[in-house]
């Protein structure tokens, strides 16, 4: 405070008249700028001419010392650059200007900007710039900043002027109207509205002479991703003035420049006595950070290694595998997974339709069949993802809530999971003990992709555009086999029908899956890294054992694979063809892949994939009965949706009927049939992908592809029941409904051999049969 305002004034007329900026050009716009809002429409005007100054441009000044001193006293310093600003617009400006000039100050103030954790007692009065989640946003309410009575007996007229503790000039010296400052201290107004004068005459307040600033409050939370594990994650109040107001809703990501402050008074209005103090940052600028706010480092290299892993053919194999590698099998529902995070083409019409690009998806079935494991799976990959529970949410926690401020007594809107995950991923586990009203709320915010609050006097819609991952037990706590879907889900059709793709993943009573299942769960445990430490395929580890399985350890620097030692292990098979069959993407690279395809790539469909689709979608309503999913016109959706995802992964600009639309009806036959179409096809064809299949369904019962295996195989060959149980499955998928008289009069075995066969095959929910007739499921 050694240095004068009058001193301080032209260090920064200096800076501002610096050619090399050209501020003067920068100052003329702006008025301009305001002067047409101001005729265009006057009640947008908020009285003051907002100027942006970038932080680069104060650190790059002539006067080095300036921008330091700036941040540690950014209150003084800031008049004294809006009173140079003045001063220039009376030059630049003929007649000068008549409105009162406003800064900001743009961009990070340090390397990188913090959150709200990193607010603490050093920084305050510092400038500061934060980023976060806005999560309640209050009402907009005028503020008086001067009053003017009137006294009815005489007619005379008296001015006040409110100072309240989120005044910036609050605890600096006064200026008068030259820019000149004065020997007074600006503290905080005491006493309360005046309705009388010193005398105990009578006043009346003149609202239409008094002046008045716009004034919101903010609470700005640090984001999800970012909030260390176990924590709860911290907040700050933002105050927000004149024109800086109405910038924000619920669930925007937000990076703000303001000066972190404590109050003098505490939370009900009254004098703090304890020494604890209400902390606000007073907002100097605003900046929306867009979706791509959590974009990642994708280097040049890493470019050309996704362009070049693009053009496998298996590409979906590769990244179905590399989700979740400590988890045997399921590998279906990892494609599923993977054509998520890719996810379709948001499509807004001329005529105002919203077609949703999002792919959301149900996972129901037994326990211990690694529902909850492939959430959290999905979760580490996505850049955005917010993870709830059935029971430990509500309807409004998911959307949106109408809250109460226990200060000011307002109401105010705050934004739920899926609001904070726009364009992200919410993951909810255990949706089935969610409650029947709490379901319901989030039927809009799955399909249309918007919260609409109507509430308390408040009218709003929020963008909730994101995608749903959810797992869910059945009703009975166990899969019954022999119930309808629907009945076995507990879930009204409503709300399965938002879902484009429902898993049953089933818990299979078989010794050959079981033996797979624990001999893979049993190499992790076992598993120890050359530093000595255990450890397991899911830790994406990228340790010096992967020279020997590489064979070159230069080529391993660079390289975007890793070792899955489960395959390597258990198939032994060569790498002559492909070197790497079976490997698995590093948990980075695959993070950068899935990003990288689904915002650079925007796929648009071929006519071969309009008449693929439209065929193969009337097939569907033909096939459907009561045993399965009804196929609504959203079905047709989801294949447009998975067809365009798969493009992605090809980084294709165009949806082919081949590959992407057949494997997108692949994944939803899996979905609604409980067939893999890619197994039928290996009777004429073997190919890679076939061998990764896991067996944790009925379907893959037919699949023994390993050479360690032989011997099981031709076993289950010698077994009668066995080769019934194939011959019924053969006949039944040739012809679809077959006589069970017909049959058991061709199967050339007794009677209580085929007995024993067919009930097999309809305890594993593969046939049903009824009325003397045997239909597939």
């Amino acid at each position: 405070m050694g240095e004068s305002y009058r001193d301080l004034v032209q260090r920064y007329t200096a800076f501002v008249e610096n050619d090399r900026f050209q501020f003067g050009e920068r100052i003329r716009t702006s008025a301009s700028d305001y002067d047409a809002l101001k005729r265009a429409n006057p009640a947008a005007a908020t009285g003051c001419v907002r100027v942006v100054f970038d932080a680069v441009e104060l650190r790059s000044a002539d006067d080095t010392s300036l921008w330091q001193e700036f941040r540690l006293d950014p209150l003084r310093h800031l008049r004294a650059l809006e009173r140079a600003c003045v001063e220039a617009a009376e030059k630049e400006i003929p007649g000068g200007l008549k409105e009162e000039i406003k800064v900001s100050i743009k961009g990070p103030v340090d390397a990188a900007a913090s959150s709200p954790r990193d607010l603490t007692s050093s920084t305050l009065r510092q400038l500061v710039c934060v980023e976060g989640v806005a999560t309640k946003v209050s009402t907009i309410k005028p503020k008086v900043v001067k009053s003017v009575h009137y006294r009815p007996d005489n007619g005379s007229l008296t001015s006040r002027e409110h100072v309240d503790a989120t005044d910036p000039r609050l605890g600096l010296r006064d200026v008068d109207s030259s820019g000149q400052e004065i020997d007074r201290i600006v503290k905080i107004t005491t006493g309360i509205y005046p309705t009388k004068d010193k005398d105990g005459n009578p006043l009346e307040t003149e609202f239409g002479l008094s002046q008045y600033k716009d004034h919101q409050t903010i609470t700005l939370q640090e984001m999800p991703e970012k909030a260390p594990m176990g924590q709860l994650p911290r907040s700050v109040e933002l105050v927000m003035d004149h024109d800086l107001v109405d910038k924000v809703k619920p669930g925007d990501r937000v990076m703000i420049v303001g000066v972190y402050r404590a109050l003098a008074l505490g939370g009900q209005g009254q004098q703090s006595s304890s020494g604890v103090f209400r902390t606000v940052v007073l907002v100097n600028s605003v900046q929306i950070l867009g979706r791509d706010a959590n974009q990642m480092d994708i280097r040049t290299e890493d470019i050309r290694n996704i362009r070049g892993l693009a053009e496998r053919p298996d590409i979906l194999s590769v990244l179905g595998r590399s989700i979740c590698p400590s988890i045997h099998g399921h590998a279906v529902i990892k494609k599923a997974l993977a054509l998520q995070l890719l996810s379709g083409v948001e499509k807004n019409l001329e005529n105002g339709t919203h077609l949703r690009g999002d792919i959301n998806i149900l996972m129901v079935g037994d326990p211990s069949t690694a529902k909850s494991q492939l959430l959290r799976s999905a979760m580490t990959i996505a850049p955005l993802a917010v993870s709830t529970t059935g029971k430990g949410s509500s309807g409004v926690g998911l959307t949106a809530a109408i809250t109460s401020d226990p200060e000011t007594r307002e109401r105010r809107l705050e934004a739920g999971a899926m609001v904070l995950a726009d364009r992200g991923l919410v993951c909810i586990d255990e949706f089935d003990k969610m409650g029947e009203s709490d379901r319901v709320a989030i039927h809009e915010a799955m399909e249309q992709q918007t919260v609409t609050i109507s509430k308390a006097g408040i009218h709003a819609s929020l963008n909730a555009r994101c995608s749903v991952l959810a797992a869910a037990n059945p009703v009975y706590g166990q899969y019954d086999r022999h119930r309808r879907i629907q009945e076995n889900i507990g879930l009204p059709d409503s709300l399965l029908s938002r879902f484009d793709l429902l898993f049953v993943v089933l818990d299979q009573m078989d010794p050959e899956t079981d033996r797979r299942i624990a001999s893979h769960v049993i190499r992790g445990h076992r598993y120890r890294s050359g530093r000595g430490t255990s450890g397991h395929d899911s830790d994406y580890d990228d340790d010096d054992d992967e020279d020997d399985f590489f064979g070159r350890s230069e080529e391993r620097v660079h390289s975007v694979w890793q070792r899955d030692r489960h395959y390597v292990e258990e198939q032994g098979s060569s790498h002559d063809e492909d070197p790497h069959d079976g490997d698995v993407l590093q948990h980075d690279f695959l993070r950068k892949y899935l990003y990288f395809a689904k915002h650079r790539i925007q796929p648009k469909l071929t006519e071969d994939a309009r008449e693929f689709i439209a065929h193969r979608y009337a097939e569907m309503r033909a096939r459907q009965d009561e045993r399965t999913l009804p196929i609504t016109a959203r079905s047709l959706e989801t294949v447009i949706r998975l067809a365009t995802a798969h493009a992605k992964a090809r980084l294709s600009e165009t949806v082919e009927s081949e590959p992407d639309c057949s494997a997108a009806m692949d994944i939803l036959s899996f979905a609604l049939y409980h067939e893999n179409v890619s197994r039928k096809r290996t009777r004429e064809t073997f190919s890679d992908e076939t061998r990764n299949e896991s067996s944790e369904n009925e379907h893959n019962l037919r699949a023994r592809v390993s050479d360690d295996e032989n011997d099981a195989q031709s076993s289950d060959r010698q077994d009668p029941i066995h080769s019934v149980k194939d011959y019924i499955w053969e006949r039944i998928e040739e012809q679809e409904t077959v006589s069970v008289e017909d049959l058991e009069e061709n199967a050339g075995v007794e009677q209580e051999v085929f007995q024993h066969a067919l009930a097999q095959l309809i305890d594993e929910s593969r046939i049903l049969v009824s009325d003397g007739m045997a239909w597939r499921l």
